[in-house]
């Protein structure tokens, strides 16, 4: 059978199976897979074993094999052959925020799209590339090679689940993470999270309180900050409140104590000029107000949340990735101490243990105090454009679409680059997502339509992986 005819058959089973494939889509969206605290064989909370269990329930139901790894992950796998095709998605979402409009966890349709978290990233893209899977399945019924579908649980907040699959398992000859841009990301930045600590600011200003913050690679969309103000110093305090211009920020009193809540936008923390920093907010007008005395105090503060990394001496930028980038994610008081999480994201080319000495070096600079208290790293993902993964994705976008689209590099982390030899994909268009933003959403059409690439692509895999095996 000629490659068309395969592409052919898949699509046309995918089209004969919308309404399964949409119902299914809508029940994994009701499971509230948040990561919460681990119980038996369910690392990452019951909502996430539910949704694993889900997932493994629809392979087995297409008669594919599957395994459970404790709960952390799963697979489904079908075919034979030294080869191996590996997709992978997960099942987690981040937390949900404040102002939604549609149920977080109901699935709506409203307007031809689907409300739900976790609907553009990442579960609508993986059910529709496990249909994708299933649809090979039934058309290619000696397929030369394995096709195996992963699905993970703790993509959200630590890879923990693959890390825990590649302790045991095999590494495929070409893989693809449903989970970016299209065509596909040829090039991941570096992802490292930064504690940094410092002693609280004390003197007419004294900090008492700072916290706000869901995750580190969330933008913070609320913050508050209370304060305790000097008697002599009450009513210059009073008079920066009735001159500040921020109308995102409020303010109320309980004695010497002034409370100050800012209102921001939450967004995806690869890209934190996509949003709009409640903490900043807070930081910002604290600097403004701050006695001449502690002015440096607040000022060096606000800097941390620099989101080009400028306030930890890390800036910087590379021809294939561009900028730097640096989402003050969490900022929390503990004892006598403020600690702010950021979470960067650096450049392809550069080298995590050279910006840790960057930001010792700055910080030790700096007045007040401040620590590096700890750094987590995972290193950058990088394909040439002329790769057989890279360009077996671009052919079949362009044949799909009729749209030449060059590979992009990004600042998200995605699967691919905790498995060798895999690469994200893209998932969706203009008006689905976005990914950790209120009242996520994937169009039913774009759902459609993605399912029918994966199937396209999965084919060309399935033939590339046996060439390569």
């Amino acid at each position: 059978m000629s490659t068309q005819e395969l592409v052919i058959r898949v699509q046309e089973w995918l089209r004969a199976h919308e309404a399964e494939m949409l119902a299914d889509f809508q029940t994994v969206l009701r499971f509230p897979s948040l990561e919460e605290p681990a119980l038996p064989n369910a690392p990452f909370g019951q909502a996430n074993r539910d949704a694993l269990d889900f997932a493994l329930g629809l392979a087995e139901k297409a008669g594919m094999p599957t395994r459970d790894m404790e709960g952390y992950c799963g697979y489904a796998e079908f075919g034979s052959g030294k080869g191996m095709v590996m997709t992978l998605g997960h099942l987690d979402v981040v937390p949900v925020g404040p102002g939604w409009k549609h149920e977080p966890f109901g699935a709506e349709i409203d307007g031809g799209y689907v409300y739900a978290r976790g609907a553009s990233d990442d579960k609508g893209p993986t059910v529709a590339m496990f249909y994708a899977a299933r649809a090979l399945k039934e058309c290619w019924p000696d397929v030369p090679v394995r096709i195996r579908s992963v699905f993970g649980c703790n993509e959200e907040s630590g890879f923990e689940c693959i890390k825990h699959y590649m302790k045991t398992e095999e590494v495929p000859t070409l893989g693809v993470a449903p989970d970016a841009g299209w065509p596909c990301v040829h090039g991941e930045k570096g992802i490292a999270d930064f504690l940094i600590a410092r002693p609280k600011p004390e003197g007419d200003l004294t900090v008492l309180e700072m916290t706000g913050g869901q995750r580190p690679n969330i933008v913070i969309d609320s913050f508050v900050a209370r304060v305790q103000v000097s008697a002599g110093y009450r009513a210059a305090f009073e008079l920066a409140i009735g001159e500040a211009w921020d109308k995102n920020l409020s303010f109320d009193w309980e004695g010497d104590v002034c409370s100050i809540r800012g209102v921001g936008k939450a967004a995806h923390g690869a890209y934190p000029f996509g949003g709009d920093s409640a903490a900043i907010r807070v930081l910002r007008f604290l600097k403004e107000a701050a006695p001449l005395a502690q002015e440096r105090d607040f000022d060096y503060m606000h800097m941390l949340t620099h989101i080009g990394g400028n306030g930890i001496g890390i800036a910087g930028s590379d021809e294939p990735s561009g900028p730097l980038t640096c989402n003050c994610g969490v900022v929390e008081t503990r004892g006598n101490e403020v600690f702010f999480t950021l979470n960067v994201r650096y450049p392809v080319t550069f080298d995590g243990d050279d910006l840790r000495a960057k930001c010792e070096a700055f910080l030790a600079e700096l007045p007040g105090d401040y620590r590096l208290v700890s750094m987590s790293d995972s290193k950058p993902l990088y394909f040439p454009l002329d790769h057989p993964l890279v360009k077996t994705i671009r052919e079949v976008y362009e044949a799909e679409t009729g749209e030449k689209k060059e590979p992009k590099t990004m600042g998200g982390g995605t699967y691919a680059r905790a498995v060798p030899n895999c690469v994200a994909i893209g998932t969706g268009w203009e008006g689905d997502g976005p990914a950790h933003e209120t009242d996520e959403r994937m169009a039913i059409s774009s759902f459609n339509k993605m399912a029918q690439i994966y199937g396209h692509l999965m084919v060309r895999l399935a033939q590339e992986a046996e060439k390569l095996a």
